[in-house]
C-alpha cells in the first residue's frame, strides 16, 4: 500500500466514527463496531460478543474473581428456568420483574403444567436450595457466586449496556444475623468500587438507592454509579441486603446456637456486561476506543517499520521484544503486515484503543532503541531496547493513571449542587452530569423531579461532599442529599 492510500484510508476510518459531541450514542455504536467488539443477532435486543469483546469480559470475569474467591465465596451453577411458583412466593419481587420476563409454555411438542421463567435472577432458584441445604447455624454463612446469563426482555436496548441477554455475576449468601449480613453487603459494594477505579479506571460515587430505586424484594440497595463522557450515568454495580424477606418466603431456617428455629438473613450482589459499554463511553474519544490496561485484551502492539531491504533485521528484533514482553506477562502482539502502511496500522490500533504503541526501525536498531506511544496522552517516548520491558510496564500504569485522573476531573466538572426544582430546570436543555440535592423522603417529590427533568435518583452518596438542608421539590427540611441524573 502507498503512503496515499495509508492517508486516505486513515482518513476515511476517522469519518466512519461519529464525534461524541455530534451524536454521543451513535459515536458509541461507531466505535464498538468499528473495533469489532460486538455483532447484531438475528433475535431483537441480543448481541453476539465477538472475540475482542469478549476478551474484555474475560479479563473483567477473572480480576472479579479472585477477589471474591479472596474474600472466601466459591462458584456454583444453578438452572436458567426458574418455576412460575418460585416467584409467587416473594410478591414484591415478581412484581418488580414481572414485565421484564419471558416464559417457557411449551417443551418437547406438549404444553409444560406450569410456566417456566427464564432467569431474570436467581434469588428465587436459590432461596429454594438454600432452604434444603441449609439447617444448623454450623451451615453459616453461605457465600456463592455464580457467572450466568440472564434475560431481561428490554424495550430499549444498547449494545453492552442494555440487553435481552446479558452476561453477569451474581453473588447469593446466608447468614446468621442481621449484622454479618450487612457486613458482607458493603463488602461486596467496596470490592466493586475498588475495582472501577483501579482496574476499569472509573471513579464512582457510591451510595444507599431510595427506597423506589432499590431491587424489588430488597431491604436496602447499595449501588455505585459511574458518570458518562456525556454526562449521563451508569449503575456499575449493586449490592443488597435482603433481610429475612426471601428466607421467609422459601423457608430458609437453621437452628441457632440456643436450638431455636431462626431465618436467616441474606444478600445478592452483582455486575454485568454493561461494565464492557461503561467503560467505552467513560474513556473513548472522537478516535475510538481508549482501553483501561488492566482490562485491554491487547495492552501493547509492536509495529515493526522501515523499508523492504532491512526488514529482516528489524523483524528478529521484533520477535525477541515480543518474547520479553510476553515472558513479562504483558499482553502484547506484533503486527508485521508488509501490505499495510505504517500509517494505517497507527490509526488502527488508536481507534481500537491499544493503550501502548511500540515502534520499531532501522534507525532505532542501530541506537539500540524503540519508540513508545501513549494511546491516552499521545505522548511519544525514546527508550533503550534493554530497558524496554521496564518502560512499557510503566507506559501502562501511567495510562491507568491518566485515564482515572482524566475521568475524575471530568466527573468533578459536571457534579454541581441545586436547591430548588426551579434552579434544576433552569439549564434543563444541558443537564449533564450528576446533581447534588436534597430531598424530603417522600416518592412524590422524587418522582415529580423525573417527570419535569428526566432525571432519576442515582444514590444517597456515603460522600456527598455537602449536606443539603431543604428538599429540592417542596422545600420541607430533607432527611437526605441525594446525587439525581439522567441515565443509561
Amino acid at each position: 500500500m502507498t503512503k496515499e492510500s495509508g492517508k486516505e484510508s486513515q482518513q476515511a476510518g476517522n469519518r466512519e466514527i461519529t464525534p461524541q459531541s455530534e451524536d454521543f450514542s451513535r459515536w458509541y455504536l461507531d466505535a464498538i463496531r468499528k473495533a469489532d467488539l460486538m455483532d447484531y443477532a438475528p433475535v431483537r435486543g441480543c448481541i453476539v460478543f465477538k472475540p475482542d469483546g469478549y476478551e474484555l469480559w474475560e479479563l473483567i470475569q477473572r480480576q472479579l474473581d479472585d477477589r471474591f474467591k479472596a474474600t472466601g465465596h466459591r462458584n456454583a451453577y444453578f438452572p436458567l428456568f426458574i418455576p412460575e411458583s418460585f416467584f409467587e412466593k416473594e410478591k414484591e419481587h415478581v412484581e418488580g420483574f414481572n414485565p421484564e420476563l419471558p416464559w417457557v409454555t411449551e417443551a418437547g411438542g406438549e404444553k409444560l403444567e406450569e410456566r417456566l421463567a427464564i432467569r431474570p435472577t436467581s434469588e428465587t432458584m436459590i432461596g429454594h436450595m438454600y432452604a434444603k441445604w441449609i439447617q444448623s447455624y454450623r451451615d453459616l454463612p453461605v457465600l456463592i457466586n455464580q457467572w450466568a446469563n440472564v434475560v431481561r426482555w428490554e424495550k430499549r436496548t444498547m449494545p453492552f449496556l442494555r440487553t435481552s441477554e446479558f452476561l453477569w455475576q451474581e453473588g447469593h449468601t446466608a447468614h446468621e444475623d442481621e449484622a454479618d449480613a450487612r457486613r458482607e453487603t458493603m463488602q461486596m459494594l467496596e470490592i466493586y468500587k475498588e475495582f472501577a477505579e483501579n482496574v476499569l479506571a472509573i471513579p464512582v460515587i457510591a451510595g444507599q438507592k431510595t427506597e423506589s430505586e432499590k431491587f424489588a424484594g430488597a431491604v436496602d440497595t447499595y449501588s455505585i454509579e459511574a458518570m458518562m463522557r456525556d454526562g449521563r450515568a451508569v449503575q456499575a454495580g449493586t449490592s443488597h441486603y435482603l433481610g429475612t424477606n426471601f428466607a421467609t418466603a422459601f423457608d430458609i431456617k437453621y437452628l441457632d446456637r440456643e436450638n431455636t428455629q431462626q431465618f436467616a438473613h441474606t444478600t445478592s450482589w452483582g455486575v454485568s456486561t454493561r461494565l464492557i459499554g461503561a467503560l467505552i463511553m467513560v474513556h473513548g474519544d472522537d478516535k475510538g476506543l481508549v482501553l483501561p490496561p488492566k482490562v485491554a485484551p491487547m495492552q501493547a502492539v509492536l509495529i515493526p517499520i522501515g523499508p523492504p531491504a532491512k526488514r529482516e533485521s528489524v523483524l528478529a528484533k521484533a520477535a525477541e521484544v515480543l518474547a520479553d514482553l510476553k515472558a513479562a506477562g504483558v499482553r502484547v502482539r506484533m503486527d508485521d503486515r508488509s501490505d499495510l502502511s505504517p500509517g494505517w496500522k497507527f490509526n488502527e490500533y488508536e481507534m481500537r484503543g491499544i493503550p501502548v504503541r511500540i515502534e520499531l526501525g532501522p534507525r532505532d536498531l542501530e541506537n539500540g532503541q524503540a519508540v513508545l506511544a501513549s494511546r491516552v496522552s499521545g505522548e511519544k517516548r525514546v527508550v533503550a531496547l534493554d530497558n524496554l520491558v521496564a518502560e512499557v510496564e510503566k507506559m501502562l500504569a501511567d495510562v491507568h493513571k491518566e485515564l482515572y485522573d482524566r475521568a475524575l476531573q471530568f466527573m468533578n466538572d459536571n457534579l454541581r449542587s441545586v436547591d430548588s426544582l426551579e434552579e434544576l430546570k433552569a439549564n434543563d436543555d444541558k443537564l449533564r452530569g450528576f446533581v447534588l440535592a436534597g430531598w424530603c423522603g417522600s416518592r412524590e417529590c422524587e418522582s415529580k423531579v423525573k417527570e419535569e427533568t428526566g432525571a432519576t435518583s442515582r444514590n444517597i452518596p456515603f460522600e456527598p461532599g455537602e449536606t443539603k438542608s431543604t428538599c429540592l421539590v417542596c422545600g420541607e427540611g430533607a432527611k437526605h442529599t441525594v446525587a439525581f441524573a439522567r441515565a443509561y
